[in-house]
C-alpha cells in the first residue's frame, strides 16, 4: 500500500477539509503531516459546520484512525477546545485520535514572540495569524523546541529552559506582556492532550501500509505557502508540498501514490504578499461576497482574484499532481465572462514560468471564456454540466495537463462530482 496525499495547490484555504472527508470512506487512515492550528479546515453536512484547525478532517468517518503527524506544530491549549468542541457533537476523539511524539509543541511564549516579531516588522509584516506557529518552528530548526514526547519526560525543567530563552528574546524587543492566565491555561491543556495516543508515528503509519491499510495524507495551507517554493518571504514556515508529506510522517518517497491537487475556480490569498491576479474592483468583491470568503479560524477577508495559471502549473510540477480537484465552481455561476491568467508580462517579456521572486512588475496576461450564467448548486453528475461550463473544465485540463477528477458545486458534502473512474485515468 501507498500514502496518497491531499493538498492545496494555490494561497491555502482551498476546501481541503471538505475533500478530505468526502474521500475518507476510502482510506483507513487518515494524517496532518505539516502545519499548525491557524490551518482552519472547514465542513459541512447534515446542516451543520464544523471548523477544523490541528485534527484531522476524517475524524468525523467513524472507525477512521486519524494520526497528527510530526511535521505538525500542536498548541495544547487550542487542541483541547477543538477536540472539547467535538466531543461535544458526538465524536469520541480518545479512540480514533492519535498524536505523534515528534510533533513540536507551540508554547505559550511563542505566541507572545510571534506578536512581537510582527509589530518589530512595522510596514513589513508578514501577517501572520498570531498563533506562534513561525517561532515554534524557528525553535524546531535551531534545535530548541519542545515536543509532544516531552511531557512525557521531564518535561518542567524543559520548559523552564525554554521559557527563560524566549523571555530574554522579548526583553530585547522591549515588548510588554502578561503570561499568566495563558501559562495557567496551557499547562491545563497540557494535562488532557496526556489523555489521547502518543504515539511513535513514523513506525505506526509504516506498519499500517504493512499491513495492507490504505492512507491518505492530507496538508494545510497551500503549495504557493511553501517555505522553500512559495513566494517568500510571504510563506507558511513548513513544507506544504508533497515532500512535506515525507518528512512530515516519516515515510519514503516510494511510499507516496496518488497525489491529489485542490485548486479554486479562482484565487485568493489572506494576509500580505504578492497576488499577481488580485481584482481590486467590484468583480473581486463580488466573488467575495458569494464565496464566503473570510478566513474559517481568524475571519479576516480574503483578498480575490482570477484563476492564476502559472502559479498552478508551478504546484502541480513541484507536487507531481496526478489528479486535481476543482472547488467552489458554483461561485463563477452568474459571470458572464471568466478570466484566466496564462503568462506573466515582465519588463515587457511574456513567460509562463513561476520567477523566483513576484514584484509589482508582473502584469497577469488574460484569456477569457464565456460564464455558464447557471446554477450549478443542484446539480448531481456532469451530464448536468452546461456547454460553457464543460469547456472551462476542457480548457483548463489542456492547459494543466491533468485531470479534473472531481469537481465541487457547493459547500456541502454531497454537492461533490466525481468526473472520472480510475479506469478512465
Amino acid at each position: 500500500m501507498k500514502v496518497d496525499v491531499l493538498l492545496g495547490l494555490q494561497w491555502g484555504d482551498e476546501g481541503k477539509g471538505k475533500v478530505v472527508d468526502v474521500l475518507t470512506p476510502n482510506y483507513d487512515v487518515i494524517t496532518r503531516f505539516q502545519g499548525g492550528p491557524n490551518a482552519g479546515h472547514t465542513l459541512e453536512f447534515d446542516g451543520q459546520k464544523y471548523v477544523l484547525r490541528s485534527i484531522p478532517s476524517g475524524i468525523f468517518q467513524g472507525g477512521r484512525i486519524n494520526i497528527i503527524g510530526n511535521g505538525v506544530v500542536l498548541d495544547p491549549l487550542l487542541f483541547k477546545i477543538e477536540a472539547e468542541s467535538l466531543a461535544e457533537s458526538g465524536h469520541d476523539l480518545t479512540k480514533q485520535l492519535y498524536i505523534s511524539k515528534k510533533a513540536h509543541l507551540i508554547l505559550p511564549t511563542h505566541r507572545i514572540l510571534d506578536a512581537a516579531y510582527e509589530a518589530a516588522k512595522g510596514d513589513a509584516k508578514i501577517g501572520t495569524t498570531g498563533k506562534g506557529i513561525g517561532p515554534t518552528y524557528t525553535d524546531k530548526i535551531s534545535r530548541n523546541g519542545l515536543r509532544v514526547g516531552d511531557l512525557l519526560h521531564n518535561f518542567d525543567e524543559k520548559y523552564a529552559k525554554a521559557k527563560a530563552r524566549h523571555e530574554a528574546i522579548l526583553k530585547s524587543l522591549n515588548y510588554d506582556y502578561d503570561i499568566t492566565e495563558l501559562e495557567a491555561q496551557w499547562f491545563e491543556a497540557v494535562e488532557y492532550l496526556k489523555k489521547f495516543n502518543l504515539i511513535d508515528s513514523e513506525h505506526v503509519i509504516n506498519d499500517y501500509l504493512k499491513s495492507g491499510k490504505s492512507v491518505l495524507a492530507e496538508g494545510a495551507q497551500g503549495t504557493l505557502l511553501d517555505i522553500d517554493f512559495g513566494s517568500y518571504p510571504f510563506v507558511t514556515s513548513s513544507n506544504t508540498i508533497c515532500a512535506g508529506a515525507c518528512t512530515g510522517l516519516g515515510v519514503a518517497p516510494n511510499k507516496i501514490g496518488n497525489v491529489y491537487g485542490i485548486f479554486k475556480a479562482y484565487c485568493t490569498r489572506v494576509g500580505s504578499g504578492p497576488f499577481p491576479t488580485e481584482l481590486f474592483d467590484e468583480t473581486g468583491e463580488k466573488i467575495r461576497a458569494i464565496g464566503h470568503e473570510f478566513g474559517a479560524v481568524t475571519g479576516r477577508s480574503r483578498r480575490c482574484g482570477w484563476i492564476d495559471l502559472v502559479a498552478l502549473k508551478y504546484a502541480i510540477m513541484v507536487d507531481g499532481v496526478t489528479h486535481l480537484i476543482m472547488m467552489k465552481s458554483d461561485v463563477l455561476d452568474t459571470f458572464e465572462t471568466i478570466k484566466a491568467c496564462v503568462a506573466y508580462k515582465i519588463n515587457g517579456k511574456e513567460t509562463e514560468q513561476f520567477p523566483f521572486e513576484i514584484g509589482d512588475d508582473i502584469e497577469p496576461v488574460y484569456v477569457e471564456l464565456p460564464g455558464w450564467q447557471c446554477d450549478m448548486t443542484k446539480m448531481q453528475s456532469e451530464d448536468e454540466f452546461p456547454e460553457e461550463f464543460n469547456a472551462y473544465l476542457s480548457f483548463l485540463e489542456n492547459e494543466l495537463e491533468v485531470p479534473i477528477k472531481i469537481v465541487s458545486v457547493g459547500p456541502d458534502r454531497e454537492q461533490t462530482i466525481v468526473r472520472y473512474t480510475e479506469e478512465e485515468n
